[in-house]
């Protein structure tokens, strides 16, 4: 049951907040705030907080346009455990009164709503990996635990120990905001970590990631370190992920679970139908999945050429497989590996639902299973099977998606007539564009005096 505005303020005096981070996030997912003493809480409430749109990031606006004002969500409060007498609430942007189109969290909203109207709940997952680095006396970036340099660092115990006092913090912020962290693990790549917490509906779940960022950032950076979620910050180690495991409910019935099904996967026949849709329209989604240049640099076809990969770069499913785009671990729930640390949670959520529920919508039959392992076999080999190829860069997904109806219609048109994909096409191109301008010193030194 929604929390109604007198049962947030009676809760924030309880528990003796003095300021409010009234926040959202741009495109990106830059978190923007105002910090907002609890005194003006009414004010906050009654008109939300204003910004200037323009200066905020990608949110649609020019310094001609009147203010953004985030209006907060009373059942977003989050009470920061490190800093006790301060809450955190998500904001919904609006403009002249109306919700703002190029917001990212009315954006999923709008794409919840329809999902209620059908009398659906999708509950979320989310498994985010992140580094923890600093700069050398050169300026290097380097990860910031000098002694975790082995070959083979996942699941080590004694980098996991040496990492204890700030994961254990972690964890515990986790659980004094009710998450139920479950796990906390050192991933494949040297000083890189990926923390748990339990799944929630989809909106909660967002917003609950995008305070996790922030909570690892600001504790990093408390410590003298840097947290990154960037998907490849080492062009030598394995990237961060965001894995993002998905079920749909009806009240309190799990809709894709099905002990019988004949294809050994515990899925029921609407849930095939949900990951038919991913796979027919994985080609568009992971340019909002994946939505930066760096992206793809995660990305591989072929088998590795050292260590381990964990990047998807085929558009397939198959059971307890990690070289598929989509893994059903468990009957009941799909787990969609396309999607990577840079990734806005509302943008991502709203593309995926779109996709699983077109494919619900027109029966989408994914095929069989596919139980090869993909990195191991010659790309040639693997498109002889038919399977596609997931885009090598980001220009070549924004292309995709522009093409795709189905994410068009479900990411909206604005207030002003622009779709959203056209708008987000626009920037990421024009961020693709700019990456491109760069001279690199691979390129400085591969051909400088080869000619």
């Amino acid at each position: 049951m929604a929390r109604s505005r007198a049962e947030l303020k009676t809760q924030a005096e309880s528990d003796g907040i003095d300021f409010f981070f009234a926040m959202f996030v741009d495109m990106h997912g830059k978190p923007c705030a105002k910090l907002v003493p609890a005194e003006e809480f009414d004010l906050l409430m009654d008109g939300g907080a204003g910004f200037a749109g323009f200066a905020a990031g990608p949110m649609g606006q020019t310094p001609a346009d009147p203010d953004l004002s985030a209006v907060p969500d009373p059942d977003s409060y989050i009470r920061v455990p490190w800093q006790p007498d301060v809450a955190v609430l998500m904001c919904d942007i609006h403009v002249l009164g109306r919700p703002w189109g190029y917001a990212p969290r009315v954006i999923l909203k709008h794409q919840l709503a329809g999902l209620a109207e059908r009398g659906l709940t999708a509950n979320i997952g989310f498994e985010a990996e992140y580094f923890l680095v600093e700069r050398d006396p050169h300026g290097k970036l380097v990860v910031a635990d000098a002694q975790d340099t082995g070959q083979a660092p996942c699941y080590d115990m004694k980098a996991l120990t040496r990492a204890f006092p700030f994961l254990s913090t972690v964890s515990r912020h986790m659980n004094e905001l009710g998450w139920r962290n479950y796990a906390n693990d050192h991933e494949d790549a040297n000083g890189q970590f990926e923390q748990n917490f339990r799944y929630a509906d989809a909106l909660t779940s967002a917003d609950r990631l995008l305070f996790f960022r922030y909570m690892v950032h600001a504790l990093a950076q408390r410590d003298g370190r840097m947290a990154t979620f960037m998907p490849k910050p080492f062009s030598h180690l394995t990237g961060n992920g965001l894995h993002i495991h998905s079920s749909l409910w009806q009240g309190d019935t799990a809709l894709f679970a099905d002990d019988s099904d004949p294809r050994g996967l515990g899925l029921s026949p609407m849930a095939y139908n949900y990951v038919g849709g991913l796979l027919e329209h994985a080609t568009a989604t992971v340019a909002v999945t994946c939505p930066t240049v760096n992206s793809y640099k995660r990305m591989g076809v072929g088998a590795p050429a050292s260590g381990a990969t964990w990047a998807p770069s085929y558009v397939s499913y198959g059971g307890n497989n990690r070289t598929q785009l989509l893994r059903v671990p468990e009957g009941g729930r799909v787990e969609y590996r396309g999607c990577d640390g840079s990734a806005n949670p509302y943008l991502a959520l709203t593309a995926l639902l779109a996709a699983g529920l077109d494919g619900i919508d027109r029966a989408v039959d994914p095929g069989e299973p596919n139980t090869d392992n993909l990195h191991a076999l010659d790309a040639a080999v693997v498109a002889a099977a038919g399977i596609h190829v997931m885009p090598p860069t980001l220009l070549h997904a924004v292309e995709e998606l522009t093409k795709d109806p189905v994410v068009r219609r479900a990411l909206g048109t604005c207030a002003d007539g622009v779709d959203y994909v056209d708008y987000f096409a626009r920037v990421k191109q024009e961020e693709f564009r700019a990456y491109h301008a760069q001279v690199s010193t691979w390129e400085t030194d591969r051909y400088l005096t080869l000619f």
